[in-house]
């Protein structure tokens, strides 16, 4: 079976650095806000061109964090996409304020600035903008519309770490960036890890103290905060493979290009641009015949996956906003359509060629 992602191979590439950092800390006795975080955190800002990093448990947690930090509560709006994992969503809801759904854009599959506007009230205190798939979302529109309205832009930049906006690292460019450093990210820890950036040295302060049980002091706690920290383990595994994580991103335009070279007269396939405004944290195509599709290849023994096949506002958790089918028909159309083929920097042309060679068979027998 050709995976999604194979992190075993990557971890026989990778073995013998990752294993020695793991051993590195293993031998310090110190685990949690420890020296490899504090490092890690300087390395990700430096890459992303921010000021500060703030190492938490997990990329839902940057999300919270992000909101928490900027006082988003209840009786707030934050506008946001229907497209996009549950997690952006909720983090909204949890600190109490209310997301409000915007449509897509067809080719980026990310939020819509030119239906932005119409949804702004006097409510409205943040967009949170998602980066999906590693597609840079229109962060010129955006961030002109959150300073004509004074509102704060928290980027969702959990899938698109390394993707560059006209020269500029995404993460970096709103108020307050957040990462995931799940296992199958582009830059993964064995476990669940994540991180804010900022360029504000008080948002930066009021993070680091939120996610330590609102503690600067030990036993000393100013705020009611919560328990979210990025231990040394995984910490020390990221500065290894941050090392890596440009001509990682490279091989995976590479596979990005040779798909889309190959595909784009059967089906669908997302717009190749020279600078690194995508990054392909996942390779989606969109077709009519999706699941048949999904199928065929599950019997030739390859992966694929939906990402995602409920959009937000059709989800039960989120019934209480009162969306209905048909509200955000470029969102509703592409979770009925899309499937994101493996891709992974270790994958091979000859495994890539069986997944196109596949996907080919099952075009001429269906048409």
């Amino acid at each position: 079976m050709i995976p999604m992602v194979d992190l075993k191979e990557e971890l026989d590439i990778l073995g013998e650095p990752i294993f020695k950092a793991i051993k590195e800390v293993l031998e310090s006795g110190e685990y949690i806000l420890g020296k490899k975080g504090k490092e890690l955190e300087k390395q990700i800002a430096s890459y992303v061109e921010a000021s500060y990093g703030i190492g938490v448990g997990n990329g839902t947690d940057a999300l919270y964090l992000a909101l928490r930090a900027l006082d988003i509560g209840p009786g707030d709006e934050v506008i946001t996409t229907p497209f996009t994992f549950f997690a952006t969503g909720e983090a909204i809801a949890q600190v109490g304020a209310k997301p409000v759904f915007v449509d897509i854009e067809e080719d980026t599959y990310n939020i819509n600035p030119l239906k932005i506007r119409e949804k702004i009230t006097h409510d409205t205190k943040a967009i949170l903008v998602v980066h999906l798939y590693g597609q840079t979302a229109k962060m010129k529109e955006i961030m002109e519309i959150a300073d004509e309205f004074n509102l704060k832009v928290v980027e969702d930049a959990c899938q698109a770490i390394g993707t560059e906006y006209k020269g500029k690292r995404v993460g970096g460019i709103g108020d307050i960036g957040c990462f995931s450093f799940f296992p199958s990210k582009s830059l993964g820890a064995y476990g669940d890890a994540g991180m804010v950036v900022t360029n504000d040295k008080n948002l930066y302060e009021k993070i680091s103290k939120l996610r330590n049980h609102g503690s600067q002091i030990k036993y000393i706690h100013s705020t009611i905060g919560m328990n979210s920290r990025l231990d040394e383990f995984q910490a020390a595994i990221l500065l290894v493979k941050l090392k890596y994580l440009d001509i990682l991103l490279h091989k995976r335009s590479e596979l990005a290009k040779r798909y889309t070279m190959k595909l784009n007269n059967l089906v669908k396939t997302p717009p190749l641009i020279e600078s690194r405004e995508h990054t392909f944290h996942q390779y989606c195509i969109e077709l009519d015949e999706r699941d048949q599709l999904a199928s065929f290849l599950h019997q030739n023994e390859i992966a694929s996956a939906i990402y995602y096949p409920i959009p937000l506002h059709l989800q039960e958790a989120f019934s209480y906003l009162n969306y209905h089918e048909g509200n955000f028909p470029v969102a509703e159309k592409a979770a009925n359509k899309i499937l994101a083929l493996p891709i992974f920097p270790s994958m091979t042309f000859e495994k890539q060629d069986r997944i196109i060679s596949a996907l080919k068979k099952f075009i001429k027998i269906k048409f």
